[in-house]
This record gives C-alpha cells, sequence and structure tokens, in this order.
C-alpha cells in the first residue's frame, strides 16, 4: 500500500491516497466517547483498538488494513478532541484538517442520542468546505426506536446519516457500502505481478538521504533535496534501472524523531511510511553513517520486520567517516543490531554514489530468501538432525519431543513446528539461526510459530 499527503494540510484540494498505486485510505474522526473505536473494531472484525468509556481513549492515531466485500482499504482510526479544551474551533479543525490531508474520505462518527453538538457542527463545517468525500455516521441507534432521532442530523449538511450501532453491529452493512461508494478503486496490488518492477520502499528517519539516494539512482533531480529534516513530504514512485533491471522505488517522508514533535499531517506521513513498506517487496533502510544509530532508526528497522518484508541496510554518507567513527559504528552495529545480523548491509554515499551499484544485488538476495520455500521431507530430515545434535531443554521437567514441521508460507518464509510442549524462545531462536545457516536466508525476516500437539495425534 502507498499513499501520499499533500503538501500543505489546509489546503481544499482532495488528498490523493491512490497516487502512488495503494489501497485507499479513510479516516475516521469525531469527538472522544462517540464510539469511534468500537466501530473501528466492529469494521475490523476484532479487537485491534483500545476502548474504554472514558473519553480521549484514543490519543494516537492508529491505521489498519480493513475489507468490505472484497475490497481492502486503509482505516485510520483518530483521537478524538475534547469539547471543554480550550481554542476548541482551532483543535477541530486542525482534527479535520488532518484527516483531509492524508485520507481519500472520512468517516464522521455522531453520537445519535445526544444530536449534533458545537464540535460536531464546527468540524462538519470544515468537511463540507473542503468537498471530501463524508460519510455520516449516527452511531448508538442500538434499536429502531432511535432512528428516528437521526434525522436532525442532517442539519450538518454532510448528506444521509447512517443509523448504526458499533456496540452491536446493527446498520454497519449499509454504513460499509457507502464508505466504499465514497472511497476510489485500489488498483491491483503490483507487488503481486511477477513480471512487473520489484517494489522497494526508500525508508528512514529525515535526513538520512532518501531523496539524494533515489536521484542518485534515477539519474535527476526528482525529488526535492534540503539540508533541512523533513523536506520531502510526498511518496513519488519512481521506476529505476539498477544491476540490469527495473525496481520501483517509493520514495517516502521520513520517520519523525518523536511522534510528540510532529504535526498532525505529519504523523500522518510517518503512518504511511509504514503503509509503503506494506505496498513493498522489499525495504531499503537508509542510516546516516556519520551519525549514532538513534532509537528511530531501530524503530524503522522493526517496521520492516513486523511486516515481514525483505530488509536491505544501507549506510548513507560513507564518504564522510573517519577512521575513529567506522571503528565506533561497528560497535554501534554489533550492540544494537545483532537481532538483525541476517541483513544485508551496503556502505554507501549518495552524494558521490560510491557502492550504489551494490543495492541491486543485495536486494535480488534479499527477495530470493523472502519466497524461498523448503520441501517438507527436506524440511523434516533436517529437524531430526538438528534436534538430534542439540534437543531442546526441559520444560516442567520433561524434555519436549518435536514432532514434525512444516513451512506455512513465504514472503516471508513461516513455518509452523509441532511439538509436545511449547519451546523455550532461546530455542526458538536457535532454530531461526541454524535455518538461516543451513539453508541461507539472508535479508528475510523468518517467522516460527509451534503448535502443541500430544504423542500420538500427528495426523488429527
Amino acid at each position: 500500500m502507498t499513499v501520499t499527503t499533500q503538501d500543505d494540510p489546509g489546503q481544499d484540494s482532495p488528498a490523493v491516497g491512490t497516487a502512488s498505486g495503494g489501497q485507499p485510505v479513510l479516516a475516521v474522526v469525531g469527538r472522544p466517547n462517540v464510539g469511534k473505536s468500537t466501530l473501528v473494531n466492529r469494521i475490523l472484525g476484532r479487537r485491534a483498538a483500545v476502548v474504554e468509556d472514558v473519553p480521549g481513549v484514543t490519543r494516537d492515531r492508529v491505521a489498519y488494513d480493513a475489507t468490505w466485500s472484497g475490497r481492502r482499504f486503509t482505516l485510520v482510526d483518530t483521537g478524538g478532541w475534547s469539547p471543554d479544551a480550550k481554542g476548541l474551533a482551532a483543535r477541530v479543525s486542525a482534527q479535520a484538517q488532518t484527516a483531509l490531508a492524508t485520507a481519500d474520505a472520512v468517516l464522521f462518527v455522531v453520537d445519535a442520542t445526544v444530536g449534533a453538538t458545537d464540535a460536531d457542527e464546527a468540524v462538519a463545517r470544515v468537511l463540507h468546505r473542503s468537498g471530501h468525500p463524508v460519510v455520516l455516521a449516527a452511531n448508538k441507534v442500538d434499536d429502531q426506536r432511535l432512528e428516528a432521532d437521526t434525522a436532525a442530523l442532517w442539519s450538518l449538511g454532510l448528506g444521509e446519516p447512517y443509523p448504526v450501532s458499533a456496540l452491536h453491529g446493527r446498520g454497519s452493512g449499509d454504513l460499509l457500502d457507502a464508505v466504499l461508494a465514497a472511497l476510489p478503486e485500489a488498483p491491483a496490488e503490483r507487488f503481486e505481478d511477477e513480471d512487473g518492477p520489484r517494489r522497494v520502499a526508500l525508508v528512514g528517519r529525515p535526513n538520512v538521504g532518501k531523496s539524494s539516494l533515489l536521484n542518485r539512482l534515477a539519474g535527476e533531480e526528482r525529488s526535492l533535496v534540503h539540508d533541512v529534516a523533513g523536506t520531502t513530504r510526498d511518496p513519488v514512485d519512481e521506476v529505476v534501472t539498477a544491476g540490469g533491471q527495473p525496481w520501483l522505488f517509493i520514495d517516502t517522508a521520513g520517520l519523525r524523531r518523536r511522534v510528540g514533535q510532529a504535526s498532525g499531517a505529519e504523523y500522518y506521513s510517518s503512518l504511511r511510511t509504514a503503509a509503503a513498506i506494506e505496498a513493498a517487496e522489499v525495504a531499503i533502510v537508509l542510516l546516516a553513517a556519520d551519525e549514532p544509530l538513534t532509537e528511530q532508526d531501530q524503530r524503522v528497522i522493526q517496521m520492516v520486520v513486523d511486516a515481514g518484508r525483505a530488509l536491505v541496510l544501507a549506510f548513507n554518507k560513507w564518504d564522510l567517516l573517519d577512521e575513529d567513527r567506522r571503528l565506533t559504528l561497528e560497535k554501534e552495529i554489533t550492540r544494537d543490531l545483532a537481532r538483525i545480523a541476517w541483513a544485508p548491509r551496503v556502505n554507501i554515499s549518495a552524494r558521490t554514489g560510491r557502492a550504489t551499484d551494490r543495492l541491486a544485488p543485495a536486494l535480488r538476495t534479499s527477495l530470493e530468501s523472502w519466497g524461498t520455500r523448503i520441501p517438507t521431507g527436506r524440511l523434516n530430515a533436517w529437524l531430526g538432525e538438528v534436534v538430534a545434535a542439540t534437543p531442546p531443554p526441559p520444560r516442567g521437567g520433561k524434555i519436549p519431543k518435536i514432532l514434525f514441521a512444516t513451512q506455512a508460507g513465504v514472503r516471508p518464509p513461516r513455518f509452523v513446528v509441532f511439538s509436545t510442549a511449547f519451546l523455550e524462545p532461546a530455542y526458538r531462536r536457535f532454530l531461526e539461526r541454524r535455518l538461516r545457516e543451513d539453508f541461507g536466508f539472508v535479508g528475510t525476516p523468518l517467522e516460527i510459530s509451534i503448535r502443541v500437539r500430544e504423542r500420538g495425534d500427528r495426523h488429527r
């Protein structure tokens, strides 16, 4: 999924959530305690958002993948605003503008049992002026007797209010049909097309040189470059030929140092960085070699791993390093990045072009491992040898017996190990390390899950 933000979140032009080929984005807005998170959980079909009967429980914006009638879209659950906060109009406007700057459509949730409040009317005016598609959800209509109360919400000027009960699911189907009608069609996910260019997310915190690298690879000044963090606000897709093959690069806005420092639109840009990772097959995490590794660097790396994408680490500005810094950097890598020692590392200079030709081979290596499947017979023969040489440690006084294993999927490789008892985390890490050593898994996360079965029920 690839999405973009506007340069000026205050503009009235519509957001372009699908301009880069990603799935459309729906922002859920409303004041506190109107049931936004409950409605989000209802749409997702699972309890993903924190729900509590206290205003303001959802303080951060959170993005989820959602599906309805076979169509996928990104659902962004926003925090509410406090009716008695100072500067209400400004807060309401900022909240609405943030949604407008990043979404293709807005789901505006109102408490039908309370009716339209001053806060609701304030945000409705902003939404109405924007020209963005808005679907109005009249929540907490738990039975048919309350439906008549929703008619008063026509006064908000946002069209038909859809009566729903997020708690019970009543009316959610009609609401979601209206949402799909408001959202643009999502193009097919291009990374499923094996004949097309492989899809690369170029990610990293601000000012590490993402745009400079993309310019170097593309051979033109196609992205604004300035020595100020965050000058690239919009992702721009670029087909680049490197190593004799085309690659579809997604240049994304960097992750802010702290969420608290970012404005609403900038925070949404970081969500869209995550969205770009979701859309990609492989991510290049760009790091500034001339600066200490930061918590933020580790966070973006973890985002790639959590998304299950192939990974390449690129240390930029290598031309600026003296011998002391190189020694210090090696210590930082050993200390802070040991958990991803499997990721290929390329030391480059986007400014001079140093070693940028090594990126394509690293990408190919990671993608090959990402799609590797081990035949079940070979996997279990390997597992038998490994377990015989190094049995799992006892658990509850008994040594777990590992029955068999299977590879459940690829992209990334996912393995399921069947055992008579749970395996200690350290032993799981041991199995992962041996898988990497013996089968050459480089540049891809591996997922290993344990399923407990009693002895003798292998075919149950």
